[in-house]
């Protein structure tokens, strides 16, 4: 079976991977470089969870952590996750029991001694596996472990260019140039660092008390010490257009870690951004059309689920 790839983040690279398990000839194509800046997949961290208020998605976490360990355990650094909730309902507490996953409840304390402020009234919610994985490292180490190489600097304007059996579109915020009826929406997001010594620190998020979702978050960051940001705060835009990093996004973060992390400069030592590319429920669009196969897994939440969403991917090519 000859498969081709057109979209060289970490989901297309997972697929690759995947795939060449299988024994599938993949080829693979990404219209930029390699490790470009323009999308989703870029940066040295993510963070990696399996909390979530909803099962299907701890589960679905669950399987993604099995695929990072079969790949190479390295990629993941287990320093912990911490949620932050003005009310104890919007943790991930009922969803984790129902999975039998552990975690603990920390006081102002133990928050404190990780560096942290629990503001007075809140509940923190600790899962002990979680943390980050290192993204870039993951990318290559799917490329290396698929033995696939890259054509890239090449756009792919119809899938119908493609000589394969099967096409899978993993394009990201590009998606809709070649599969135009994907519901997804694209947005900037704006990110900043922040130096920070010691010991790598456990992901701290605080929880959106609308949406049930992070709202602020942070992670380690493995050149500056702390990564931080706000969670779908960026405009939509067109993936097309370049632009900065948004000023008063910045300005929020820094706000931010000043109140939650007292004992760090709050002035960011460098910005960037990122794209999201999300569904309205913020699931990811997974199906087969025919000789396409669309892999739209993003949201905002997507990069730790790759494993798992590239064997979804690769399953759906092969049948």
């Amino acid at each position: 079976m000859r498969v081709a790839i057109v979209g060289a983040g970490v989901m297309g690279c997972a697929t690759a991977w995947a795939l060449s398990k299988r024994g599938a000839e993949v080829t693979l194509h990404e219209q930029f470089a390699l490790d470009h800046d323009r999308g989703s997949s870029h940066g040295r961290t993510r963070i990696f969870r399996v909390a979530y208020p909803d099962p299907s998605w701890i589960r679905f976490a669950q399987e993604a952590y099995a695929g990072w360990q079969e790949l190479d355990p390295g990629l993941l650094g287990l320093y912990g996750l911490v949620e932050l909730a003005a009310d104890p309902a919007l943790t991930s507490a009922r969803a984790l029991d129902e999975c039998g996953v552990p975690y603990r409840l920390l006081d102002q304390g133990e928050v404190r001694a990780l560096g942290a402020v629990l503001p007075e009234g809140w509940t923190a919610l600790h899962v002990a596996d979680a943390g980050v994985v290192f993204a870039d490292r993951a990318r290559h180490a799917f490329l290396e472990a698929a033995g696939v190489e890259v054509e890239t600097n090449r756009r792919i304007e119809s899938t119908e260019e493609l000589d394969a059996d099967v096409v899978v579109v993993t394009a990201g915020s590009w998606v809709r140039e070649l599969v135009p009826d994907v519901p997804v929406t694209v947005t900037r997001q704006t990110l900043a660092y922040f130096a920070r010594e010691g010991p790598p620190p456990p992901a701290i998020a605080d929880l959106n008390a609308e949406t049930g979702g992070h709202a602020m978050y942070s992670l380690h960051d493995p050149v500056h010490g702390l990564k931080a940001g706000v969670h779908h705060a960026g405009p939509e835009v067109d993936p097309e257009a370049e632009a900065a990093p948004d000023p008063a996004i910045v300005e929020r973060i820094v706000s931010w870690v000043s109140e939650r992390f007292p004992g760090i400069d709050p002035s960011p030592v460098e910005a960037e951004t990122c794209l999201y590319t999300t569904t309205a429920d913020q699931r990811f669009v997974l199906e087969r059309r025919g000789r396409v196969v669309v892999g739209s897994a993003c949201s905002g939440h997507g990069f730790k689920f790759a494993p798992a969403v590239g064997e979804r991917l690769a399953k759906l090519a092969l049948a």
